[in-house]
């Protein structure tokens, strides 16, 4: 039956009307039913349908229109792309049949679907990609489908390929949009985790930040982390946050390979537990009695190396995003690094407290030590003088105190700044002429001091601290331990370094007996001339004395 002119100018409005709402509609869901509604309409068909393609070319969704709930669910299985509607799926022209059964590329229909004669099927295109497909049965007082029909349905495919291509792009926009707000979302991490790992060198404070950052982001109830023990095979639990702590702390180390802490530890690589009650490795009973679910381990890396493993632990039943497990996964690396450069600076401030105590026993050793041994020197001289020279004893006596009050200053002062003073503002070679006179007034010994102040121009202090007090030690032992009678001290510089020897007369002793590590006075010696760039070297023989050459480089 043909449509009179108005009848068709009535449908034409009814389409555009029905046009103008597919274009607003965005959401693809809702778009691909309101197609096949408006499709029934317009054609007067009982029955509709819409099929979608996917990339692949084959059908991806089916929505249909006519049938109840329990129809559809009496079918035992969806369209599979067969038959009339493969054929319409490979051809770019519409199929208009007037009972589907008598036509050759039919396969019938699966049990329990409605009886279905009359038949229209037209190709949803833009350009030469067809999205899908519109299928009408069951005209409505009318044996089969019109040509009229057809002609709005082909418009209406028209209208419905612009407004799928619109409801596309939207869609990718909107993951588009998500996945630069989740990008957005990652960097804000990245940049907050590395302005915690650099804002400290303290690794409690590290590690809280850490933890903290990542539970947040993944939104977990709970967070730990372990730590790799120096013997290469304990993880100790030196951190939790969040709620249940006293589930968690009921086993608080695992060996490497024990557990699912211990296995992301062996094999280095991240892994997810999505059902702890179920899951042999987990180990934590308790934990699954406080109402945790999922679980997802770390490992914390620096350099390749096993630093720790950090945890993040739910409730939740919602499984834990992939693309969470990526972005804390290369956190690991900054987090287990930063955690190394933590330990190392602890390291080398103990290394340094270490150090320093060697410096202050080295001072105590060259200068205020010595100097009461000097002061115990005057008073054995003046003990044997006290029968043959009163007055003398008397001087000696006066010039001890003078000593030792000297010494108490000395130590005052050290222990002010932790600073020997006893160079005071002098050259090196006003310093040395100095201990020479009280070489000279502390024992029976002779010594003489050769240098020219020209050599010392420009020695930085350290280097001149340095020749000091190898210089003191030196005549120290020669009182002490030599017995030398006589110590000449000469110092002369090169172009590139500065000379001090110190030759005594006295015992000598076998260098072949010699050990640095004995003696506090040879060891300072070599170290206090290392720390500088220099060195010492000892020649000795029994019976005729000693010789000390100590050098250090004259710049800086």
């Amino acid at each position: 039956m043909l449509l009179t002119r108005q009848q068709l100018e009535e449908r034409l409005v009814a389409l555009h009307q029905a046009s103008l709402q597919l274009v607003e509609d965005i959401s693809l869901e809702t778009l691909l039913e309101r197609i096949a509604t408006v499709a029934c309409e317009q054609a007067q068909a009982r029955y509709a349908a819409l099929g979608v393609l996917g990339e692949d070319g084959q059908l991806k969704q089916f929505i249909s229109v006519g049938m109840t709930e329990e129809e559809i669910r009496r079918i035992p299985h969806p369209p599979r792309g067969l038959g009339l509607l493969r054929a319409l799926m490979d051809t770019p022209y519409p199929i208009r049949l007037p009972d589907i059964r008598q036509d050759a590329r039919s396969v019938g229909f699966p049990p329990n679907h409605p009886p279905m004669h009359s038949f229209l099927g037209v190709p949803i295109r833009l350009g030469e990609d067809q999205y899908g497909q519109i299928y009408l049965t069951e005209k409505i007082g009318a044996p089969e489908f019109t040509a009229d029909d057809e002609r709005i349905i082909q418009m209406l495919a028209a209208y419905a390929a612009v407004a799928i291509h619109n409801a596309r792009l939207y869609e990718e926009l909107h993951e588009r949009d998500q996945a630069l707000t989740r990008r957005n979302q990652d960097l804000a991490l990245l940049n907050s985790i590395a302005k915690a790992l650099t804002s400290s060198l303290k690794l409690d404070e590290i590690l809280q930040k850490t933890l903290s950052l990542v539970m947040e982001y993944m939104q977990v109830e709970s967070g730990e982390i372990f730590l790799l023990e120096e013997d290469q095979r304990t993880l100790r639990l030196v951190l939790h946050r969040g709620q249940a702590a006293e589930a968690f702390w009921t086993r608080n180390r695992f060996t490497v390979g024990e557990g699912l802490v211990g296995l992301v530890a062996q094999t280095g690589e991240p892994m997810v537990s999505h059902d702890l009650a179920n899951d042999v490795r987990y180990l934590r009973d308790a934990v699954v009695k406080a109402g945790f679910r999922q679980m997802a381990c770390f490992p914390l890396t620096s350099s390749g190396q096993l630093v720790g493993v950090l945890s993040a632990v739910t409730r939740s039943a919602s499984p834990l995003d992939d693309h969470d497990i990526q972005v804390i996964t290369a956190i690991g690396s900054w987090a287990g690094l930063a955690i190394e450069n933590a330990r190392l600076h602890s390291n080398a401030r103990r290394l340094a407290v270490l150090e320093e105590r060697d410096r202050i026993g080295m001072d105590l050793h060259d200068g205020i030590i010595q100097s009461i041994y000097g002061v115990g020197l005057v008073l054995e001289h003046a003990r044997l003088l006290t029968t043959e020279d009163p007055q003398k004893a008397q001087e000696r006596i006066q010039q001890a105190i003078d000593s030792l009050n000297h010494t108490i200053r000395d130590i005052r002062s050290y222990i002010l700044d932790l600073r020997p003073r006893q160079f005071g503002d002098e050259n090196l070679l006003d310093a040395l002429k100095r201990l020479v006179m009280e070489f000279r007034a502390n024992t029976l010994s002779d010594a003489t001091l050769t240098g020219d102040s020209k050599d010392i121009e420009n020695l930085p202090r350290t280097q001149a601290l340095a020749l000091f007090h190898i210089c003191q030690e030196a005549l120290a032992n020669a009182a002490k331990h030599a017995q030398a009678k006589k110590v000449q001290i000469r110092v002369w510089a090169t172009p590139e370094r500065l000379l001090l020897e110190v030759r005594d007369d006295g015992r000598g002793f076998d260098m072949s007996k010699m050990s640095m590590t004995l003696g506090h006075g040879l060891s300072n010696m070599h170290t206090r001339a290392q720390q500088v760039g220099g060195d010492v070297e000892i020649c000795s023989v029994i019976g005729e004395g000693t010789s000390i050459l100590a050098w250090v480089p004259r710049g800086q």
